[in-house]
């Protein structure tokens, strides 16, 4: 079968909006409709939410329905699940899994969390300690996991726990997906110094996983880990914004629009960060564009650096800019959102929240190293222990 074009795209999303009319049309059922038509990622199989078309083309699809004012699935909502679980899914599930999960995945009827940090595993996280136990056909899983975003809405896990202590750490851990409705687990809320509670540590007491939930060969989890965390690295810091989205737009309104704020050396680095953001935001596109090829590479953990640093210094910027007013932060309620809201909030939000920019998605010092060893080709780190059993590490 031809991979349909540009044109063939615009057919049949026309075919779908004459089929199921926004307006006239129950979101969720539009949403599972154009699912079914391939036209969710084009890029995907077909019978899979895609038409194996190049990935390039899926704007053609979204421009036609933005059009029509057709409802989106609510991307950030389900950013875990999209950003990180499908790609996983996709290229190590086995077809059973693919079927059950990605549908309502896309969809957004299952929200999805990310089991994998741990108090002493977090930038060593093939240190981990879970353990998952064979049991006849299930799992039993027991352990402890940390700063899990979207813990207290998900449905379903992505999970790694090791399975062979015997092993070296990287050679034992196994992949699995977790039913967060297990009586199991247990969620609690970890709050931040935003007032907030976004994130969340996550018990699990003999939770059982049936294998037929495991992703990838026993023992072989952190290779399938590996596209996790490159997809969650592009997902943070290369997703699409329009010039002075992001952090750097509410920071040029302010100094456009409030003249009595301004001063030399201010404006200097406003502009410095300016051109940075936007030099980011096309470097992005390009690494979007070389996603149409394959798999994302360690390129996009350049981009998750140049993420967390340029939302720290803007918003350092911003605080100055304001002066007493920078300080002010309107909500201190504890709460527990859905969504990361950086642009609709004080400035004073901004500079605290994106402080867990250089931790979230990978520590800025962890992806350094990544950027040394597997862009620039710089020798690595001594290891002394990548091929002493877990077992027997010092922890």
């Amino acid at each position: 079968m031809t991979a349909p074009d540009a044109a063939e795209l615009r057919r049949r999303t026309r075919e779908l909006l004459a089929a199921h009319p926004p307006a006239a049309t129950e979101r969720t059922d539009f949403l599972k409709a154009r699912f079914d038509a391939g036209l969710a990622w084009v890029h995907y199989p077909a019978g899979l939410g895609g038409l194996d078309a190049p990935r390039s083309l899926q704007p053609v699809v979204d421009a036609e329905l933005a059009a029509a004012h057709a409802p989106d699935n609510d991307p950030r909502r389900i950013g875990i699940g999209l950003g990180m679980a499908a790609p996983t899914i996709l290229g190590f599930g086995t077809d059973e899994q693919k079927q059950r999960f990605l549908r309502p995945l896309w969809v957004g009827e299952e929200v999805w969390c990310q089991l994998f940090s741990e108090p002493g595993a977090g930038s060593d996280l093939a240190a981990l300690g879970t353990r998952a136990v064979r049991d006849g056909e299930d799992w039993v899983v027991d352990g402890q996991k940390v700063w899990t975003s979207s813990a207290h809405l998900a449905r379903w896990a992505i999970l790694i726990a090791r399975t062979d202590p015997d092993a070296p750490k990287h050679r034992g851990i196994s992949y699995f997906i977790c039913d967060m409705t297990d009586p199991g687990v247990e969620v609690r809320p970890l709050r931040q110094i935003t007032g907030e509670a976004e994130f969340n540590e996550v018990f699990l007491t003999g939770v059982r996983i049936p294998d037929s939930h495991r992703l990838g060969p026993v023992g072989e989890g952190w290779k399938v880990a590996q596209t996790t965390l490159m997809n969650e690295r592009v997902s943070i810091g290369g997703s699409r914004i329009p010039r002075e989205g992001g952090m750097i737009g509410p920071v040029a309104r302010t100094w456009r629009e409030r003249p009595e704020l301004r001063t030399h050396d201010l404006h200097q680095r406003l502009l410095t960060l300016w051109v940075e953001a936007e030099v980011a935001r096309l470097t992005g596109e390009r690494l979007r564009q070389q996603l149409v090829a394959g798999q994302p590479g360690p390129e996009g953990s350049g981009m998750k650096l140049a993420f967390a640093r340029l939302n720290q210094e803007i918003s350092g910027l911003e605080v100055e800019l304001l002066g007493d007013e920078g300080l002010l932060y309107g909500d201190w309620t504890m709460r527990r959102p859905e969504l990361v809201d950086f642009t609709g909030r004080d400035a004073g939000y901004r500079y605290l929240r994106s402080k867990g920019n250089s931790i979230e998605g990978g520590t800025s010092e962890v992806l350094l190293n990544i950027v040394a060893e597997r862009v620039l080709g710089l020798p690595s780190e001594p290891r002394n222990d990548k091929d002493v059993a877990w077992k027997d590490l010092s922890r």
